[in-house]
């Protein structure tokens, strides 16, 4: 194996040598934080690792997590790793039908299920596959009568022998959450997710007095590249949240150093702030030197973020004016690119080289290309070996090494990236005419009244918008005569072709619950659709060009 490349478990044995007796997982359980020390990880580790061998399962077998982000998530990810097998991440809240799929066409062995809602776990629970081994992490109040994490490791010594694992080996299937269709499985080695890290920590050295805070799904590449390994790599600490609710609260208790977030939680922060000083003070305040610098760390202390050195945000597009309103608050937050079919190493701005709009320059060693349609092409070590099961599709999406990411995208003279849109979001109005809504929706997004937005119009004469208002935002009067001026504002920069016609103002929300959200938080423009396309032409005939549902 390449020196410079190490397996998480090797990067987890060595700082288990070096501090076992120091904190490496923080868990809040009911208020309390629980604190797992490297050895305590290491030790239930290898006793679970003892276990999975007992069982005799073949060789490199797939072994599933259905959890949100806790400790023993991470645990049971480092005896599957330890064990020689591959892990299946499956998100906390997928359906039945879901689970089930992904269970049977990994064709996995064993289940690690834990912490999860209990709508989830009642209809989960009914559609595992009978023959599949089951093991509860026990401290999540979980209604199962499957064997306890504890009672399963309180039998099970603490020494192994590691297998010998290759750099080419698989680590890991994940199932894509997918904006269309039933889930793909990205299957990527170990080489793949070591270089991803490494690039990591190329451009954001990590040491080991970093903290990061894990609350989006680790069955997300992101996650489990930046907080996961980086965790592991950096001999940092992860602190985990307890609920929703309690975020804010573990934000503060965690204080990280490392912060990732998708574009919607630094708008939630934005207009929450906005939501107690009005922005004209804001700016008022930020304007006066000493009162400014005063203001901007109090605001930081009051997010959590005050200790923060590296924010980053990407899986979708965030809008340049939110990157500089936190700017102006001393928060500088890079953006980055990435996808699971390429270990979420693509892009990234970072420390030295940052430019608001776009998603940075490539990653080292990452060769990458526009097509003439526009597509984004790119090949790094990092890329998947392809598609679980499915040739033919892997054939059509990898092609003479180059991934093709479906998105569209310019790359300016300075080597910066500007993703444009997605290849299959295209639609066509009745004119006949091509609207790619992306960049569309990056303007409107623009405004503080939006907090999700979607454009449409597919056999439409022009594009109509779909917004949801952001919290706060409900004076009708207001909002009509901002949106106003918006559309204005902005289809004087469009083609005529793509001009909004109108803004629908919806009272409905998007989320992951009512399956219009993926987990990453991206729009499933499939389901925008089914939802909402009967009432299209009744909304495009009105004679109000702001309506409200």
């Amino acid at each position: 194996m390449n020196n410079s490349l190490k397996t998480p478990v090797k990067n987890f044995l060595n700082w288990e040598k070096k501090k076992g007796k120091d904190t490496f997982l923080v868990q809040p359980i009911d208020g309390e934080y629980i604190e797992f020390t490297w050895e305590r990880v290491g030790n239930e580790a290898r006793k679970m690792c003892n276990y999975i061998n007992s069982l005799n399962l073949p060789k490199k077998s797939k072994i599933a997590i259905l959890s949100k982000n806790c400790a023993h998530w991470i645990i049971a990810d480092l005896a599957i790793m330890m064990s020689g097998n591959i892990s299946v991440p499956i998100y906390a809240n997928v359906n039945g039908d879901t689970a089930k799929y992904i269970l049977n066409h990994s064709e996995s062995e064993l289940l690690f299920v834990g912490k999860l809602e209990k709508s989830d776990w009642d209809d989960i629970k009914s559609n595992i596959p009978k023959k599949i081994k089951k093991i509860d992490f026990g401290y999540y109040n979980l209604d199962s009568d499957f064997h306890k994490w504890d009672e399963v490791i309180s039998n099970q010594n603490n020494e192994i022998i590691l297998p010998s694992i290759d750099i080419e080996d698989i680590i890991t299937i994940i199932y894509t959450s997918g904006t269309t269709g039933i889930p793909k499985g990205v299957v990527l080695n170990y080489k793949a997710a070591a270089t991803a890290t490494k690039n990591l920590d190329l451009l954001f050295p990590l040491d080991e007095n970093d903290r990061f805070i894990s609350y989006l799904p680790l069955s997300h590449i992101a996650e489990r590249a930046l907080v996961e390994h980086g965790g592991i790599l950096s001999g940092g600490r992860i602190f985990f949240v307890e609920t929703l609710e309690t975020f804010p609260k573990n934000l503060k208790y965690c204080k990280p150093t490392i912060f990732f977030g998708v574009p919607r939680i630094y708008t939630k922060f934005m207009n929450k702030i906005q939501s107690i000083i009005p922005q004209n003070i804001i700016k008022l305040i930020l304007n006066t030197p000493v009162l400014g610098s005063l203001f901007s760390q109090l605001i930081r202390k009051l997010l959590g973020l005050n200790k923060s050195r590296i924010c980053i945000t990407g899986a979708a597009s965030i809008s340049v004016s939110t990157l500089e309103w936190f700017n102006k608050l001393g928060l500088k937050i890079y953006e980055a690119y990435g996808m699971s079919e390429n270990s979420a190493c693509s892009h990234g701005n970072f420390p030295g080289n940052i430019k608001f709009g776009t998603v940075g320059k490539a990653m080292p060693d990452t060769d990458v290309k526009i097509t003439d349609e526009g597509e984004i092409i790119m090949k790094n070590d990092c890329i998947m070996q392809g598609y679980y099961k499915e040739n033919k599709l892997t054939q059509e999406t990898i092609i003479n090494g180059y991934l093709y990411t479906g998105d569209k995208g310019l790359i300016d003279e300075d080597g910066y990236l500007r993703i444009t849109g997605r290849i299959k979001d295209i639609f066509k109005t009745s004119k006949g005419k091509y609207v790619a809504p992306n960049p569309i929706e990056i303007k409107l997004s623009k405004s503080n009244f939006i907090e999700q937005v979607c454009v449409v119009g597919e056999n439409l004469t022009q594009p109509i918008a779909l917004v949801i208002l952001s919290e706060g935002k409900k004076i009708v009067k207001e909002v009509s005569n901002n949106f106003n001026e918006l559309l204005d504002t902005i289809n004087n920069t469009l083609e005529k072709h793509e001009r909004i016609k109108k803004i629908i103002v919806l009272k409905d929300s998007w989320s992951i619950e009512n399956n219009i959200l993926t987990p990453t938080l991206k729009i499933k423009r499939a389901s925008i659709e089914k939802k909402y396309k009967e009432f299209y032409d009744y909304w495009y005939k009105s004679e109000e060009r702001i309506l409200f549902q």
